[in-house]
């Protein structure tokens, strides 16, 4: 496609949507605000990882369409209330690539990708050193995302002062650790107990994954589809019916022969 072309079919999607959101438009568009379309944004964002997991790429070409539209709908709303427009986001985005890549824009170097990723968290910091400064340490850690992210990045800043244990080893430990105390605190029945230890238990799992130097996100993903596929071939196998009907010795034979084909 020319740019002619992709810059004509970026400019319509940014009418269409001002369109939608105008006093004659779509009634559910213009009802719409920052906070009622989160959830969309996120569930958008899950499914491209699912058509980039399934390498369905005509499937993910729609899903970024998708998510684009969550940024139009964000920069639509924001500019009908005076904040900022869509030109600003692009202009804004512009400017930050071009000042993070002075390796290629400017006379900088960086030969390797870490090296890339040292200049870009450097550069980071100095923008951040302009803005006001937050109270403490892991405040720059939002709160408002998937609980997995947060623990992955609380660990990962946390490292960044040497906080952190020394060698995968001891994760395994306290892997261990965490695992006895939620056993003892199940025999308990004391439901905030448990909860407080197996949120211990998930919190160490993330930062082995961490160490590991995978993502905890798409790790249990995986997991999902694999558990996700060994049922339904238990399920193929022997019909739902069965499975209800089975004990939980028969159900466990029912799933080794299962994972013998998936």
């Amino acid at each position: 496609m020319s740019e002619e072309n992709r810059t004509a079919a970026l400019s319509e999607s940014i009418a269409i949507m001002a369109r939608l959101r105008a006093p004659n438009g779509c009634p559910w568009d213009r009802e719409q605000t920052f906070d009622s379309i989160k959830r969309h944004t996120l569930e958008e964002t899950y499914e491209v990882f699912d058509a980039i997991d399934r390498r369905a790429w005509p499937d993910l070409k729609d899903e970024l369409g998708d998510l684009l539209l969550q940024v139009l709908f964000y920069a639509q709303m924001a500019d009908e209330a005076g904040y900022f427009s869509i030109e600003d986001v692009a202009a804004n985005l512009n400017a930050k690539l071009i000042r993070r890549h002075l390796h290629i824009f400017a006379d900088a170097t960086a030969e390797t990708a870490e090296a890339v990723k040292q200049t870009w968290d450097a550069i980071k910091q100095t923008e951040k050193a302009s803005r006001p400064q937050p109270t403490h340490y892991l405040d720059e850690v939002p709160q408002y995302q998937p609980a997995i992210l947060e623990a992955f990045k609380l660990g990962q800043r946390a490292a960044n002062v040497g906080f952190d244990w020394p060698d995968v080893t001891g994760l395994f430990d306290k892997l261990a650790e965490e695992s006895a105390e939620l056993q003892t605190e199940v025999a308990t029945n004391d439901q905030a107990a448990i909860e407080d230890e197996l949120g211990d238990l998930l919190f160490t799992a993330v930062n082995l994954a961490r160490h590991l130097k995978l993502e905890p996100e798409f790790a249990l993903r995986k997991a999902n589809q694999k558990f996700r596929e060994r049922f339904n071939v238990m399920e193929s196998a022997v019909g739902i019916d069965t499975l209800k009907a089975s004990t939980p010795d028969e159900l466990e034979a029912h799933w080794r022969q299962a994972k013998l084909k998936s």
